[in-house]
């Protein structure tokens, strides 16, 4: 491959940046500043090309000592791991986080999704703008979901250096905001994950007991309160038997696809093909979800643990956790709890004695919702535009670098613990006979007591907002966030299970329950699902790429007009939204019109 590089160069700073990722250059063939003699042949080259899946990390590496990043800086990256420049201005322009135009040091992301919108999002944006001005050094950039739903609204400030400084503002007012954003290490310290969690200490939670209770940095008190227990009866049962648990306890995905574990987990280990990977899908961007947040920063160990049983189990030796950008608390907690892991033996080449070797890399995300689906995930990890494949081939057969893939979510992998320290029979009691287990729901909006609930599956909706505190003149609920439907609040009887929520005509996804009242416009509202779902398209295919603006188009004008007219543009809505739902490749085309047909069909949105 003949490779075009411009003629832009890197500063001081940008180089350093990549070489604290890659190591220094060898050679002219990477950027080195020697002679050119060794330019007449490439040295290396294959090896360079085998660390393609380095690209995010060293966009990252740029992005956060820089604040942006330039094409010098981008054509010394790609001399670096021999990636066509084109290909990594396609990837860096991909992710929300990345810019490659010039910007201030600081960027001040300003949560304007659902829960943030209903809080007053738009007059906080106004007046951090107005109280900055022009020339402040700080640039405010309107984001999707924070995961801070609990606390909106929400902004996060990241202020680019050696080291970049991070600063988070929930629920944020003007002052505190703008103090993130111009001294991040003088901003108040972020609550304890357990506030996030109203049922903490209690004794009756299976996957939020630790939360509140243990120190999260501390492996000693993880290991105190049970820690590790659950890997050692892995140790003891062997692979296949830890898979047979798994299966006979019910445990399904809840990532929303409710896929059974055991199943998947089964289909990976018994693939020929090696090796085997295991992939830890952190990226919950779903508009008011952040359940997985809450557990990576108030129970990091148990995290790592459960990755460590799956890879057992599946026969990996390698996993990646690929963790949200927005989250700069979490990428801390799980980084701590991973080297402290590898330090007292329950990571590295000898797990616990056992003779198993395993290992967790971080991948951190950089904004971009569609990441959340399994086979864009691993294009993101591999170092291209994290763009879904085809299915099939299916993950377990050939997913992350073409090799069998176990992909699970974080609340997924957490509830494996209690299914080997409890017992398979006895987990399944818990819940229904056809959802089993426990399930954590996010619930934020117009209620008192925002937070992560725990109950078993088949508590109703009704249930779950009596201990939320829900407010007086409640308007509509929405379950499964942006890709998930409203329903009314005469609907609280609905039981929160996969099969309760589907005969209801509704859908149970994640877990998100997000409480509206009469105050909060609801075409507004399907105007920001619209918006969202607009931004987030990758654009892969035309019935997503078209679709979603079309919806968006169709909702301005509905905004603008009654009667007839409007009759017309919901029609519209209706053939893109069947159009969306049957030839999109994706769960993000898919959905984009579950919300809207649900508000227009249920809600009377528009009546």
């Amino acid at each position: 491959m003949d490779l075009h590089f411009g003629d832009s160069k890197p500063t001081d700073d940008e180089r350093a940046a990549v070489d604290a990722l890659l190591g220094p250059p060898e050679s002219s063939w990477e950027g080195a500043d020697r002679s050119d003699a060794d330019l007449r042949w490439a040295r290396g080259g294959r090896a360079a090309r085998d660390r393609r899946d380095l690209l995010l990390p060293g966009l990252h590496a740029i992005n956060d000592r820089i604040g942006w990043i330039s094409e010098g800086a981008l054509d010394y990256l790609c001399r670096r791991l021999t990636v066509p420049p084109a290909e990594a201005y396609g990837v860096a322009t991909f992710y929300a986080m990345f810019s490659v135009r010039p910007r201030p040091a600081t960027v001040l992301h300003v949560c304007t999704d659902l829960a943030c919108a209903a809080a007053g999002a738009a007059e906080l944006c106004a007046g951090i703008e107005s109280r900055l001005g022009l020339g402040s050094g700080v640039h405010v950039e309107r984001s999707p979901c924070l995961g801070l739903c609990e606390r909106a609204p929400a902004a996060l400030a990241i202020k680019a250096g050696d080291p970049v400084r991070t600063a988070v503002s929930a629920p944020a007012t003007v002052h505190e905001a703008v103090l993130a954003a111009s001294a991040p290490d003088s901003a108040p310290e972020e609550p304890p994950a357990a506030m996030a969690v109203p049922q903490a200490g209690r004794g009756d939670l299976v996957l939020l007991q630790r939360v509140g209770v243990v120190d999260p940095v501390s492996l000693d008190d993880y290991r105190a309160h049970g820690g590790y227990t659950a890997l050692r009866r892995a140790f003891e049962l062997g692979p296949a038997e830890v898979i047979r648990e798994v299966t006979d306890s019910g445990l399904v995905g809840r990532g929303g696809a409710a896929f059974p574990t055991g199943r998947k987990w089964q289909a990976t280990a018994s693939q020929p093909d090696h090796p085997h990977y295991l992939v830890c899908n952190a990226d919950e961007s779903e508009p008011g979800t952040f359940k997985d947040r809450v557990l990576m920063e108030g129970d990091p160990y148990a995290l790592v643990e459960a990755m460590t049983i799956a890879a057992y189990a599946t026969g990996a030796h390698l996993g990646y956790l690929y963790l949200r950008g927005e989250y700069p608390r979490a990428i801390r907690r799980v980084q701590h709890a991973i080297d402290q892991a590898r330090a007292r033996g329950l990571l590295g080449d000898d797990v616990l004695g056992q003779g198993y070797a395993f290992d967790i890399e971080i991948r951190r995300g950089a904004g971009a919702y569609i990441c959340g689906e399994e086979t864009a995930l691993f294009n993101s990890i591999e170092g291209y535009r994290g763009e879904p494949r085809s299915k099939p081939p299916f993950p377990v057969e050939k997913g992350l670098f073409g090799k069998p893939t176990v992909e699970n979510n974080v609340e997924t992998l957490v509830n494996v613990l209690p299914i080997l320290t409890m017992g398979a029979p006895a987990y399944a009691a818990i819940g229904t006979g056809r959802s089993t287990g426990p399930k954590l729901f996010c619930v934020s909006g117009s209620v008192d007591r925002p937070g992560i609930y725990e109950l078993p599956f088949g508590a109703t909706l009704g249930e779950v907002l009596q201990l939320a505190g829900v407010r007086p003149g409640l308007r509509a609920v929405l379950l499964g966030g942006a890709a998930g439907g409203f329903v009314r609040p005469d609907e609280t009887d609905i039981p929160l299970t996969f099969e309760g929520t589907r005969e209801a005509g509704t859908t149970l996804g994640s877990g998100v329950v997000m409480a509206f009242d009469d105050t909060v416009p609801l075409p507004r509202l399907l105007l920001r699902i619209a918006e969202f779902f607009r931004d987030e398209s990758c654009g892969q295919c035309v019935p997503c790429r078209v679709g979603t603006v079309r919806q968006e188009e169709a909702l301005h004008r509905i905004a603008e007009r009654t009667g007839a007219a409007a009759a017309d543009d919901i029609a519209l809505l209706r053939e893109v939204g069947r159009a969306m739902r049957d030839a999109s490749i994706c769960g993000l085309g898919q959905t984009a019109w579950n919300a809207v047909e649900s508000a227009i069909d249920r809600l009377g949105a528009y009546e």
